[in-house]
C-alpha cells in the first residue's frame, strides 16, 4: 500500500516554508522529503494537499500541477520497484527525488542521455529568472528543439556527438547546417547553440565532463524588428467601429488596455478588480514576480467600464496574435514597413503592411513608446514597466534616429539652449 501525502509543517508561520512530501510504503517504510517549492501557509489547502484557488496566489495552478506531476512519478517509481521483485527503501526514494528535483546528477552519464534527462527535469527545475516558479514553458520547447536539431544533425553528418565533442569546430559547422539546411533565423540558431551550452553548463556542475572549450563558442541575438503604434493609429484603433463582430471588438479593447498600462499580455489579461484602488493599478507580473503600480487613463476607464470591471480573458496567445491582426487591418493600420532579418546566413528584407506584424506585446512596446516621445523620463517609465538598465529598455522601444533628433529639437528649444547665429 502507498500512501503519499504532502504538508506546510508549520501553519501557523506567516513566512514562506517548503511543501514537503511524506511517503509510507513497503514494510513500514516512511520518508518525509523537503520540494523545492515554497509557499505561504495561508496559500495551503490541508484537507486537498494543495494550493487554495486564491487570486493572490499567482503560482496556485503551476504548483498544483506540479504536485500531482510528482505524486504520480512517486507512485509509479514505487510500484516499478515491486514488479520487478525490488525491496525499495527510503535511501533509494529519497535518491530518485533528489535526481528529479536536480540536487544530484541523474544515473546519465552520457551526452544524449543526460541532454533527455535534462529537458524532462524541466517540470521541476525552478527558474532563476522567475522567483518561485518552475522553466516557463517556451524554454522547455526551445531546449526540445535544440535536441530534435543535435539529433537531425547527426544523421545528416553521420556522426554521434559526445560531451568532449562539443567544441567551437563543432558548433560554428552546427551553425551552419542549420542555415543551408533549414533557413533558420539569426536568432533562432542562437537560440539553439545557447540551450546546448545550457545543458553542458549542467553537466560540468554535475562532473559528468571537464570539457568547457564550448565557452569559447560567442552567440549573439541580433535586435529583433518590431512595431509600435503611435497615437493616431492607437486612435483609428479605439475609434473603429467593430460591433458587428463581438470577438473582434474584445480583442481591440484588451489591446487597448495593454497600450494603456504597458503590461505583458499574461498580466493584462489578469487584471481584476482588486487591482484597482484610487485610480492605480497594482499588480504583481506573472514573469518578474515584482509589483508594479501604474496610473489608470481615460481610455482605461472607459473600457473597464464597459465591461463592468470584469475584462474579458478567455483566450491563448496565439489566438490574440492572430485576431489582432484582423483588428488593425480592419482600422487601416497599413503603414508600409520593411522588416529586415538574417536568414540562412544572409541578410534579407521584406515588404509588410504594419498591420501583419503586429502582436499581443506590440500594446506594450507602443506603450513605451509614446511615453518616450512625449518626453516622459526613461527611469519613470522603466518602474512601470519593469526594463532593469536603461540599455535594453532603448533597445526596446520603437524611435527612428530622426524622431531622436526632434526629441533633442524640442528639448532645447524648452530649455531656451537653441544655438543662434
Amino acid at each position: 500500500m502507498i500512501t503519499i501525502k504532502f504538508i506546510i509543517r508549520k501553519m501557523e508561520d506567516a513566512k514562506e516554508q517548503p511543501i514537503y512530501i511524506t511517503t509510507r510504503f513497503g514494510r513500514n517504510q516512511k520518508l518525509m522529503y523537503a520540494t523545492p517549492l515554497k509557499i505561504k501557509a495561508a496559500f495551503w489547502d490541508k484537507n486537498r494537499q494543495r494550493l487554495k484557488n486564491s487570486k493572490y496566489c499567482p503560482y496556485k495552478d503551476e504548483y498544483n500541477s506540479m504536485l500531482a506531476s510528482i505524486d504520480a512519478s512517486v507512485k509509479q517509481f514505487i510500484a516499478d520497484a515491486g514488479k520487478a521483485g525490488n525491496t525499495l527503501s527510503k535511501d533509494e526514494l529519497r535518491e530518485f527525488l533528489d535526481v528529479r528535483f536536480g540536487k544530484k546528477s541523474p544515473k546519465a552519464t552520457d551526452f544524449h542521455s543526460f541532454f533527455e534527462e535534462f529537458i524532462r527535469l524541466c517540470d521541476t527545475r525552478v527558474s532563476t529568472n522567475r522567483p518561485g516558479q518552475t522553466i516557463a514553458e517556451r524554454t522547455k520547447i526551445s531546449y526540445r528543439s535544440a535536441y530534435r536539431a543535435i539529433l537531425d544533425y547527426e544523421a545528416d553528418r553521420g556522426v554521434k556527438l559526445d560531451f568532449n565533442n562539443i567544441i567551437p569546430s563543432f558548433l560554428t559547422d552546427f551553425v551552419a547546417y542549420l542555415q543551408m539546411s533549414f533557413n533558420y533565423s539569426a536568432n533562432t540558431i542562437c537560440n539553439r547553440v545557447r540551450c546546448i551550452k545550457a545543458v553542458m553548463k549542467a553537466a560540468n556542475d554535475q562532473d559528468l565532463t571537464t570539457n568547457i572549450k564550448y565557452r569559447l563558442f560567442k552567440s549573439t541575438f541580433e535586435d529583433s524588428f518590431s512595431v509600435a503604434l503611435d497615437e493616431q493609429e492607437l486612435d483609428r484603433l479605439l475609434k473603429c467601429d467593430l460591433s458587428n463582430n463581438i470577438q473582434l471588438d474584445r480583442i481591440r479593447d484588451l489591446f487597448l488596455i495593454g497600450c494603456c498600462t504597458g503590461l505583458r499580455f499574461s498580466d493584462f489579461t489578469s487584471i481584476r478588480e482588486e487591482n484597482i484602488k484610487d485610480n492605480v493599478l497594482t499588480i504583481l507580473q506573472q514573469k518578474t514576480g515584482k509589483y508594479v503600480f501604474i496610473p489608470i487613463n481615460a481610455v482605461f476607464v472607459q473600457i473597464w467600464s464597459k465591461y463592468g470591471g470584469k475584462l474579458p480573458s478567455n483566450i491563448s496567445t496565439k489566438a490574440f496574435d492572430e485576431k489582432i491582426k484582423d483588428v488593425c487591418r480592419i482600422a487601416g493600420i497599413n503603414e508600409r514597413v520593411i522588416k529586415p532579418i538574417t536568414k540562412g546566413g544572409k541578410r534579407i528584407t521584406t515588404m509588410y503592411e504594419k498591420w501583419q506584424l503586429v502582436s499581443a506585446h506590440t500594446a506594450r512596446r507602443s506603450f513605451a513608446t509614446n511615453l518616450y516621445r512625449s518626453g516622459f523620463p526613461s527611469l519613470s517609465i522603466m518602474a512601470i514597466t519593469g526594463h532593469r538598465t536603461e540599455s535594453s529598455f532603448l533597445k526596446y522601444i520603437k524611435i527612428s534616429r530622426e524622431e531622436h533628433a526632434q526629441l533633442l529639437m524640442r528639448h532645447w528649444q524648452k530649455t531656451g539652449k537653441m544655438l543662434v547665429g
